[in-house]
Parts: structure tokens; sequence; C-alpha cells
């Protein structure tokens, strides 16, 4: 399989993982969190925190900062800003599509749940 390159593809993917999405929940809620903080979250072990870690710095999604031995990752806003656009994008598509059959969806400004692993 080839190697994507596409940004918009990379920052969907890396969202796909549970993991790393409720990484990115936790991130959300907070300016920054260490990286020692997100194994409480998901019941996962440091290696595999370190991984995806990694797969979200590589997408776009976080950024790390070094304190000592520590490092605190928060959220880049224009990874959240691309991602808002995509969204939106594909939520113009429905409502057009929609309008098409004459019907118009329902969509309620809510925070989807967050799921522990």
């Amino acid at each position: 399989m080839k190697r994507q390159t596409d940004p918009d593809v990379l920052l969907l993917q890396a969202a796909a993982d549970p993991t790393r999405l409720a990484f990115i929940r936790q991130l959300s809620d907070v300016p920054e969190v260490c990286a020692c903080d997100f194994s409480a979250c998901c019941d996962v072990l440091q290696p595999t925190v370190s991984h995806h870690l990694k797969v979200l710095r590589d997408a776009g999604w976080v950024v790390g900062e070094r304190r000592g031995s520590w490092i605190y990752y928060r959220l880049r806003p224009d990874a959240v800003a691309r991602f808002r656009v995509l969204a939106t994008q594909m939520g113009t598509a429905i409502s057009e599509a929609d309008s098409d059959l004459g019907t118009r969806p329902v969509i309620a400004n809510r925070r989807l749940p967050v799921y522990q692993l």
C-alpha cells in the first residue's frame, strides 16, 4: 500500500484511532498535558503512549515541549482549524444533498461523548 502524504489524510487517519482520539479530547480540555499523564487516560503503557504521540506529532495534531525530563504536549491550533474546515465541508455537502431531497438534517451543538478504553 502506498504511504499517504496528503496532510488532510494524515490528520484524519491520526484522529481515527480510539486511543489517539482520546488524547486529542484530553488535550482539547486543557492547555497542555504531560506525556506521563496520557497513560492514565486510556490505560496504556508508556511505550504505547509514546507511539501514539509520535503519530499525532507526525500528522500535525500536537507539538511537544521538553521541560527537564518531561515533555508537555498541546494541540496545534492550525490542526484544529483544518479539522474544523474538513468537517464543515462534509457537513455542507450533506446539507446540500438533503436540501435536494426536501429534508433538513437536525444537528445539535453538543460535545461528543468520551469513551474510555
